[in-house]
């Protein structure tokens, strides 16, 4: 039996972290979700997507140590439940409770204990069946951004890889302490899925360079797996299925971060095709995978799903178990550093009319991009 209801899943943006500036960002309320839960659910349903993810949001649930508020969660559990979606869990997306960071000596236990507290809450509503959750989204990305640019909690430069490692223990306690509870509980990693190249013309060191970038984007899952940090805890049951993250700008050049244009329009020799990428994956961890989080911006957005939906079918082709493909974000979103500037327009929806700017304290609104949602009519049908 497919673990997923649908093979096209919708992804809602719930990220709660501290942005560069400090200040708490909460999407779920920002963009609308939470006021218009029902109307998303059944908005999607009407193009056959039934599966989701969302996120608990930590820092709202946890406003206390180990003082759980479950209100928001229980609703978005019923009104899944009612509405036949299938809720993929995020713990963490990207935010942490105002009194933690990943490097705090009791990082890792607070985490396990609100994953573990989750469980029977998620277990109310949903008593059989399977429980698919995402305990850290993007550990790779989070960690660079808190760990080596300042970007958010813990404002670090130079200490990206004591981040990840933290992160990654309290995922792995994580998992250890959902387990205890409900050992049938399905993990599924999402991590950024990217192509470094060196320069054309490179020298060896250049090329060096690049393939030692290329394969650190593996380190999360590496530790996961056990093969990288294995006292971190890691083993190859704490991953069921590998999310891989990827949009129009998951390649580029070391050291100059100059862009790969996704279309290829120039026929880079150093550009590669999404299918392969899959593959290499695949080859590398033997599991099942999924894309779990894409999308493109703007006027783009119909050629960028047509061109998934192809490299989707390609990999399958190659034998690559492709269990499903996230539309992220479904609905349109602002930039969590500047939300003031307009909203990126990159979801299915937009939350204003096509040529109107959103504007800082409107009401977000369901504006259907209709050349997207005919290209992923189309995608549908290739993929089936």
């Amino acid at each position: 039996m497919p673990r997923f209801n649908t093979f096209w899943w919708a992804g809602y943006e719930c990220t709660d972290q501290q942005n560069a500036f400090g200040n708490r960002v909460d999407f779920l309320p920002l963009t609308g979700h939470l006021d218009r839960l029902d109307d998303d659910y059944r908005d999607i349903s009407d193009l056959n997507i039934r599966t989701v993810r969302e996120g608990i949001r930590w820092s709202q649930v946890e406003k206390r140590a180990y003082i759980y508020d479950w209100t928001v969660v229980r609703q978005m559990l019923q009104r899944g439940g009612a509405l036949g979606i299938q809720q993929i869990w995020d713990i963490c997306h990207f935010g942490y409770p105002d009194d933690l960071t990943p490097l705090h000596p009791m990082f890792a236990r607070r985490f396990a204990a609100i994953c573990k507290a989750f469980v029977p809450i998620y277990r109310e509503v949903f008593p059989d069946g399977p429980l698919i959750v995402t305990p850290i989204n993007e550990v790779s990305f989070i960690s660079w951004l808190g760990g080596d640019v300042r970007g958010t909690v813990p404002y670090c430069t130079k200490q990206g890889l004591e981040v990840k490692m933290g992160l990654i223990r309290a995922y792995v306690e994580g998992i250890a302490a959902m387990r205890d509870v409900d050992a049938n509980i399905i993990i599924l990693t999402t991590e950024p899925l990217v192509n470094m190249v060196p320069p054309l013309k490179a020298s060896r060191q250049e090329i060096t360079n690049a393939r030692n970038a290329h394969e650190n984007q593996y380190q999360a899952v590496d530790m996961l797996m056990g093969r990288l940090h294995p006292e971190l805890g890691g083993a190859p049951h704490m991953v069921d299925v590998v999310g891989l993250n990827f949009y129009y700008n998951n390649q580029w050049v070391i050291p100059t971060y100059e862009l790969l244009p996704w279309g290829n329009e120039g026929n880079d020799p150093r550009f590669r095709r999404l299918h392969l990428l899959f593959l290499e994956v695949y080859k590398r961890y033997r599991k099942p995978i999924a894309l779990t989080e894409t999308s493109h911006p703007g006027i783009d957005r119909p050629g960028w799903i047509r061109m998934i939906a192809r490299e989707c079918a390609a990999a399958k082709q190659v034998g690559v178990p492709l269990e499903g493909i996230c539309l992220y974000p479904i609905i349109d979103r602002p930039d969590w550093d500047h939300l003031e500037r307009p909203w990126h327009r990159s979801g299915l929806w937009d939350a204003s009319p096509d040529g109107v700017d959103m504007l800082p304290g409107q009401t977000p609104g369901r504006y259907l991009s209709q050349p997207y949602a005919e290209a992923l009519q189309q995608a549908q049908r290739m993929i089936s």
